[in-house]
């Protein structure tokens, strides 16, 4: 996204009551190809590139399409759209009247291809009209076009992107941007435009092109390609575009490209099949060719209301590994290979104190722009996620026990180091030290980082270590478990404990402990009264977290939360904290039945109860089948669209019910 475009949008949008101006956001439309750029299709068919992050080149920046018969007329929003088959081919119809457009979709490698094709009754003459926009390095000046017949190459220094078309170009047209003045008017400019008064070069030096060409046998095919100098040269990536517009020259023949993408295994008789695949699509998505994930497509890369989403979280990424590792250890979806890598990368990333940082590019693994890297700097660890450290050892501990790794011995070398800096971070009283929660905003003595801790060392104290640090971990773990009374309020764990006091606010990121007790449970006691507490400390969260407005239902993220509120007056929902609770009531019910209690049954309904929230057709749910991060009061999504984290989670809590036997009942929804 470059800074004219979050102009435009910011123009367009600041008088919206749910919508943020000067964002990036992709709460409509849906996201093609499974491999390593990102490209999004919105409900109009037009393009924009969010793959920065994964391969590091930007890109379209801005697009729009639409057809010429004896006049132009532009695709229109809300237009009928789906993922063809369960990869990642993106299928959305333009409504002509007697006859419509069909746009097929695809992203392969770095290349992405677009096929459209008449249907009913058109006209004779038909043309593509499409208006393309790159932003090469990152570029919204400093561009410039070369022609090469069928094809356009935009480009800057590194960076050089291509479009061509597999009929002949009637018009290959250079857009001019917009100029200082139309930044600083309050009228937004539309493209593509008119040419108008111009400098000889001004047409040539931009990233944004208007082509036209002319529908034959009923289609053409436009494809796309990012390439980097170092990689590739000009002569190569022009042999593959014209490859592409020549190999997919119908719907079948990108359809077909789209599922040999696909790697991954969904059983016809698996549980919740629609859902399984949608959310092993999205995690695709979202990763890099070293298996990285970014939390979300990135929205906000200009920071406007938040510190930008695309980017590798720890905690984030290792949770959905683990959420992963467990879905595939019930359905058998065979994704060892995904498991492998994300252990190859964590090994990597290790920082030389055992801890991870806050957060790094996917791309290459640097570190990128955040706020709790405090233990690479000097002073105090207050800005610090210590949980993320946790989260990577839970699942490197779970993989070393459960699963093939190549290497066992460098991941307990890894994991050696993770106890020591879990060990580091530890009070004399058992409580994890002051630092930051999971939700990035407070510091404190959080009672969710103690049960990552927790969950953490009793993943060690289970795993095919040496002897002395499993000894060791499960000593901790005793510790932390102990020292939980502390957090104790009566009917609920506190959110932290924060200069001496207690917040004792209900807090979904508390709903992580019925997960790490049942971890304890398989290597320390875990006594009756932790179990009386964890059953009302589940129910008290759930009870004051949850909202129905009458459109939605879920639950908040914690009380008090003003986080993009907008004009909204209370807390918004939240999927991951709605999935959360889903999780946690599943995972409470298998420790209650493990130790006979009858108690376990209300807590697979209530788990049933919530996850029908979240599956497709529920409140939380878009017609994209992804799960935003948030949703205001009536509905409409916000924030990072779709999020990982809630998929990986809603994905574990299916195989959870499944592999309990808890799935006889249909899910409840608030929603018919």
């Amino acid at each position: 996204m470059t800074l004219r475009t979050a102009l435009n949008d910011f123009k367009r949008t600041r008088d919206r009551r749910h919508q943020f101006p000067g964002e990036f956001r992709s709460t409509t439309g849906m996201f093609s190809g499974l491999d390593g750029r990102l490209v999004h299709v919105d409900s109009d068919g037009s393009l924009r590139d969010y793959s920065y992050p994964l391969c590091g080149l930007t890109g379209i920046d801005r697009s729009r399409f639409g057809v010429e018969t004896d006049s132009t007329t532009w695709f229109g929003p809300d237009a009928d759209q789906r993922y063809r088959g369960d990869a990642g081919v993106v299928e959305t119809v333009h409504d002509c009247g007697d006859w419509a457009v069909v746009q097929t979709d695809c992203t392969i490698e770095q290349a992405h291809v677009t096929r459209f094709e008449l249907r009913g009754d058109a006209p004779a003459d038909v043309s593509l009209r499409a208006f393309v926009d790159f932003a090469p390095d990152g570029r919204n000046g400093q561009q410039s076009l070369l022609m090469h017949g069928n094809a356009v190459e935009a480009y800057h220094r590194s960076e050089h992107d291509f479009i061509g078309v597999s009929t002949e170009l009637d018009t290959a047209v250079g857009q001019i941007p917009e100029r200082f003045p139309e930044l600083v008017d309050d009228d937004p400019v539309s493209f593509p435009r008119a040419t108008g008064a111009r400098r000889y070069e001004d047409t040539t030096l931009t990233g944004g092109v208007l082509l036209s060409a002319p529908f034959v046998d009923g289609g053409v095919t436009l494809a796309t390609l990012l390439t980097d100098t170092a990689d590739t040269d000009r002569d190569a990536a022009l042999s593959t575009i014209e490859r592409l517009v020549s190999d997919h020259y119908t719907s079948e023949t990108v359809l077909e490209a789209g599922q040999a993408q696909r790697r991954w295994s969904v059983p016809a008789e698996t549980p919740r099949h629609e859902s399984v695949v949608a959310d092993l699509r999205v995690l695709s998505l979202l990763s890099a060719a070293n298996g990285a994930r970014i939390a979300a497509p990135d929205f906000d890369p200009y920071y406007v209301t938040s510190g930008g989403y695309g980017y590798t979280w720890f905690r984030d990424d290792a949770e959905i590994s683990a959420f992963l590792l467990e879905a595939d250890g019930t359905f058998d979806l065979g994704l060892d290979s995904w498991h492998q890598r994300s252990a190859e990368f964590y090994c990597r990333t290790q920082q030389p104190d055992g801890s991870w940082p806050h957060r790094v590019w996917p791309g290459d693994e640097t570190l990128a722009p955040g706020w709790a890297n405090a233990r690479l700097e000097s002073g105090s660890d207050a800005d610090y996620q210590a949980d993320q450290t946790a989260s990577v050892t839970t699942f490197l501990a779970t993989y070393l026990r459960t699963g093939e790794p190549a290497d066992p011995e460098r991941i307990e070398a890894t994991l050696g180091r993770a106890v020591e800096s879990i060990d580091d971070t530890l009070a004399d009283d058992g409580l994890p030290i002051a630092c930051q929660n999971a939700w990035e905003n407070m510091q404190g003595r959080f009672t969710h980082t103690a049960a990552t801790f927790l969950h953490a060392y009793a993943a060690v104290a289970r795993a095919p270590v040496c002897a002395t640090l499993r000894d060791h971990a499960r000593a901790q773990a005793e510790t932390v478990l102990s020292a939980l009374d502390a957090l104790w309020t009566g009917d609920r764990y506190a959110l932290r404990e924060h200069d001496g006091t207690v917040d004792d606010r209900l807090d979904s990121a508390t709903l992580a402990l019925p997960a790490a007790c049942r971890a304890a449970a398989q290597t320390v006691d875990l006594p009756a009264e932790t179990r009386d507490r964890l059953c009302t400390h589940v129910e008290t969260t759930l009870d004051g977290l949850e909202r129905d407005t009458g459109d939605i239902r879920g639950l908040i993220r914690f009380e008090g939360d003003d986080w993009r509120r907008g004009s909204q007056d209370r807390e918004k929902v939240w999927t991951v904290s709605t999935a959360w609770g889903a999780n946690s009531a599943a995972q409470l019910g298998t420790l209650l039945r493990d130790a006979d209690d009858s108690r376990a049954t209300a807590a697979y309904a209530r788990s049933r109860d919530l996850l029908g929230e979240i599956l497709p057709g529920g409140s939380l749910v878009q017609s994209s089948g992804y799960l935003p991060e948030q949703l205001f009061d009536d509905g409409t999504p916000d924030c990072g669209t779709p999020l990982g984290w809630p998929h990986a989670l809603r994905l574990a809590t299916v195989a959870h019910l499944a592999d309990a036997g808890e799935r006889t009942a249909e899910p409840l929804s608030a929603r018919e």
